[in-house]
């Protein structure tokens, strides 16, 4: 694993590589290379030694290795240089203006602003959320994901919870698991509102089997499909547009923009999922805007509330539509 040592200066760190190396036993003879390297490093994953292997880090017996499906022989010597990949270079402390809406030792609840990736991934190996929350505290270092217990997408905005120790982390999953924390969402849409001010929607969401990178509503269990819902409540609507509020269930990916658009009310701005572009509002109308829970070690409960940004309440003037959050819900903690 790559080991962070301070420099002289005392002030920066330095990234040295560490290097291991052993000898197939007879147990191990005739197994596929990046499982041996998973089965004697365990602390890693074979994902990571298969970029490891793709970028000439491995050696057998001498020479350097790239074919993940290698076969190994009783006898060989094997030499793994743990340089960081692209992946382990992006959970690196990145100073970053975190707008912190409440802090104490167990957790933290963060204003996200649009924007900004939650985790590194593929095209976004930092500048990330998790590289801020690094740089924030030492304690994140120690934790999953930096302390990270659920996401908001790039694009969306609004309040999320942030564990800072093991036990806050724990009991923050647990508690999104059996939906005691309370998320209050506002989405500007297309299409004027049809039906009742509020609308319970239970339809099931699994990715999308025409496009991968895409979720869509399915049939109940069908293609890894999982139960989803949501609650609607119309804040205002006129013929072309619709101010509404969600209230989660559960936590799918992507699930209030999937939902809306299975309605016929793509979000604006949401070109993923049918919606378009608006000038001044460059990604989806939609903000985490509530949140509500018992703090996971004290008890205590907690409510918070985060304006819509000047890009989306801007946009929901432009429509022609009124803000009205007198009519969301008032969410208290159980």
């Amino acid at each position: 694993m790559p080991v962070w040592n301070p420099s002289e200066e005392g002030d920066e760190l330095e990234l040295v590589p560490e290097r291991r190396c052993f000898v197939v036993e007879p147990q191990e003879h005739g197994i596929r290379i990046d499982k041996l390297l998973a089965q004697r490093c365990p602390e890693f994953s074979r994902g990571h030694f298969q970029h490891l292997l793709q970028d000439g880090a491995v050696r057998l017996a001498g020479r350097v290795l790239a074919k993940a499906s290698a076969k190994v022989r009783v006898g060989e010597p094997v030499e793994v240089e743990l340089r960081p990949t692209a992946q382990a270079m992006a959970f690196q402390p990145e100073a970053m203006a975190l707008r912190v809406v409440y802090e104490d030792e167990h957790l933290l609840v963060i204003d996200k602003p649009a924007g900004l990736v939650v985790h590194p991934a593929a095209g976004n190996w930092s500048g990330t959320l998790l590289n801020g929350l690094l740089a924030y505290h030492a304690g994140a270092a120690r934790l999953p994901r930096a302390g990270i217990v659920h996401r908001l997408d790039k694009d969306t905005s609004g309040l999320m919870l942030v564990g800072k120790t093991p036990q806050a982390c724990s009991a923050l999953v647990e508690m999104i698991a059996q939906r005691r924390v309370h998320r209050i969402y506002v989405a500007l849409a297309h299409g004027g509102w049809r039906g009742e001010d509020e609308i319970e929607v239970e339809r099931w969401i699994g990715r999308d089997p025409r496009n991968r990178l895409r979720m869509a509503v399915l049939a109940p269990g069908s293609g890894g499909a999982k139960e989803a819902r949501t609650t609607l409540r119309r804040l205002d609507a006129n013929d072309d547009y619709c101010w509404v509020g969600c209230k989660l269930h559960t936590g799918r990916t992507h699930q209030i923009r999937v939902h809306m658009a299975s309605l016929g009310h793509a979000l604006v701005g949401d070109v993923s999922y049918g919606g378009k572009l608006v000038p001044g509002l460059r990604r989806q109308g939609l903000h985490a805007h509530r949140l509500a829970l018992l703090h996971p070690v004290t008890g205590q409960e907690l409510q918070f509330e985060s304006a819509p940004p000047p890009d989306l309440a801007q946009a929901v003037q432009n429509a022609g539509l009124h803000y009205n959050l007198g009519y969301l819900w008032q969410v208290r903690a159980t």
